[in-house]
């Protein structure tokens, strides 16, 4: 490093909600790699200390309170860097969303966010006041005073806002922006973020360090891939996707905040997407902790994928695939779950239903008395195939992976205190399409079958009756369901679209007379820009068409 260059490290770190000394712990660490890389300035995740989203917890008086304790703490090891933290900042009457920098073993400055998101799966107003002032901070850099512009996360997404964090602050002097967030993923926001940061250095001609968290949160999974962009525009860093990673960035103030371009790694949506669920999964257990799962094997293609992502997340040894054929259950079915399970390398048992199945039918016998056997008779299996998949979790200890996918959720194509049983649901927000194009990815990936090519081929049913198949053709039906609620189109704008009314009108129909059962579904793992969940918060009493 030149005597005049700067060096930024950027720690992409992994907190945990809640974890306050666990956090600070991997803080420090991180604080005395930086020393050791001889950094000037090491930057942290939005809210690092508390973790992302912290929700009702940021109501809690001591959480707080202890979440300023922990960053007084850390100040003593910045002698020689400025640190700057993501944490929670109260003057007495006001919380917020704040980044603190340390240095001279002290916090010499404490930044709010402005912007406060309250879409999706945002809910920042209901917790933190704006910051009222916007200023840069001055910096000592090698004998040099450098203004820093710090801002957090939707400070940077100020497209539909009046005021402009990024302009104002290098108005004010910034010669470089660090912007600390905590960016949730979906396929093809790591695109949207590049544009944004070349945008923002490119017009307001600084150099932009951009920290992202990474790890699973409930149903949010942060993906990294910080990054790093000089005043022209130019890339000059990026950190690894989906881990944990330590980045090292040097940049010549005195030549303008010019640095050397880099090219980041090809996108690829299937492997993107992958890669989230597998984190997703991973952290959902590990943080709430399990180490095992188990699921139902039913030798179809949605069961197969999540099987396959949990041995990938959790370790094959770590994972239990049930079979529990019925009378209905056909015999490629079986043997492709058993063979599946063979591939993968994951234990498989056998529990047949059939017995149980009838022993119901003949405790209700005289209530179903002269009453044709339907649909009740179906969900009765399923819930019998949850009984069995929750009396293992039980007793082992594992947890209960289902295996409805976001087309079926969509359609209520699914059984409550059946299939819907259990702790995670990780490929919820996946359409049927994806399904199958995961799983492709996923053979392709391993460079076999693992998933047999027959789970491909047969047509999809849930084998609760004789000669049973989906009621639906999801070429059709699987597109309709993301234009209504990713892209939130009405009943006038699919028709426009070229679907059919009737079928537009029956879909409509049955995702609003169905969102009861969504209520009631595990957290699944996000991966769309909207996902049923904590960004879709929709009246489950609701006459609107």
């Amino acid at each position: 490093m030149g005597a005049l260059e700067t060096r930024v490290v950027i720690a992409q770190i992994n907190p945990t909600v809640g974890d306050l000394k666990g956090n600070a712990e991997k803080i420090h660490k991180y604080i005395e790699k930086a020393i050791k890389l001889k950094a000037n300035i090491v930057i942290f995740p939005e809210l690092t200390i508390t973790g992302y989203p912290p929700q009702d917890l940021v109501l809690e008086k001591k959480f707080v309170e202890s979440n300023r304790q922990i960053l007084e703490n850390l100040a003593p090891i910045c002698k020689d860097i400025y640190a700057v933290i993501g944490f929670i900042d109260y003057d007495g009457q006001h919380k917020y969303n704040a980044a603190a920098t340390l240095g001279d073993k002290k916090i010499i400055g404490v930044t709010h966010k402005t912007l406060l998101p309250t879409y999706d799966v945002f809910d920042e107003d209901r917790y933190f006041t704006p910051a009222n002032n916007i200023e840069p901070i001055m910096f000592d850099i090698n004998g040099r005073n450098t203004k820093v512009g710090i801002e957090i996360c939707e400070d940077l997404w100020d497209d539909s806002y009046k005021k402009k964090v990024t302009r104002e602050l290098v108005e004010k002097g910034a010669e470089i922006i660090i912007n600390l967030s905590a960016s949730p993923f979906y396929v093809g926001k790591r695109t949207e973020r590049e544009n944004l940061l070349k945008t923002h250095s490119r017009k307001n001609r600084v150099p932009v360090f951009y920290v992202n968290m990474v790890g699973g949160q409930d149903e949010l999974v942060f993906d990294g891939f910080s990054m790093a962009f000089d005043s022209e525009g130019k890339m000059i860093a990026f950190g690894n996707h989906f881990e944990e990673d330590i980045i090292t960035v040097d940049i010549d103030m005195e030549n303008q905040g010019i640095g050397v371009e880099v090219t980041p790694p090809k996108y690829i949506e299937e492997e993107e997407t992958f890669k989230a669920l597998v984190l997703g999964t991973r952290d959902y257990c590990k943080k709430t902790g399990f180490s095992k799962a188990v699921i139902g094997l039913s030798g179809g293609i949605d069961s197969s994928l999540t099987a396959s992502i949990a041995a990938e997340a959790l370790g094959k040894e770590n994972v239990l695939g049930v079979s529990m054929p019925s009378q209905y259950s056909s015999e490629h079915s079986k043997e492709d779950a058993k063979q599946l399970a063979k591939n993968l390398r994951i234990r498989h048992v056998v529990v047949p239903i059939e017995g149980i199945f009838e022993a119901f039918k003949g405790a209700l016998a005289e209530q179903f008395k002269d009453m044709a056997e339907d649909v009740t008779e179906e969900n009765l299996q399923a819930r019998i195939r949850g009984t069995v998949l929750m009396a293992l979790s039980n007793k082992f200890g594992h947890i209960v992976f289902t295996t409805g996918n976001k087309t079926e959720l969509a359609l209520g194509y699914c059984t409550l205190y059946g299939d819907m049983v259990g702790g995670l649901s990780i490929i919820s927000d996946l359409s049927k399409i994806q399904v199958y194009e995961l799983a492709e990815y996923y053979n392709s990936l391993k460079d076999q079958l693992i998933i047999p090519k027959r789970v491909f081929d047969k047509k999809p049913s849930a084998e609760l009756k004789k000669g049973q198949y989906d009621p639906f053709d999801y070429s059709v039906v699987s597109p309709l369901v993301d234009e209504i609620i990713e892209n939130g189109k009405n009943r006038d704008e699919l028709i426009e679209l070229g679907y059919a009314q009737t079928l537009v009108e029956e879909i409509l129909t049955r995702i609003r007379s169905t969102e009861y059962k969504r209520k009631q579904t595990p957290p699944g793992i996000k991966i769309t820009s909207k996902a049923f969940g904590i960004g879709r918060k929709m009246p489950i009493v609701n006459k609107y068409f």
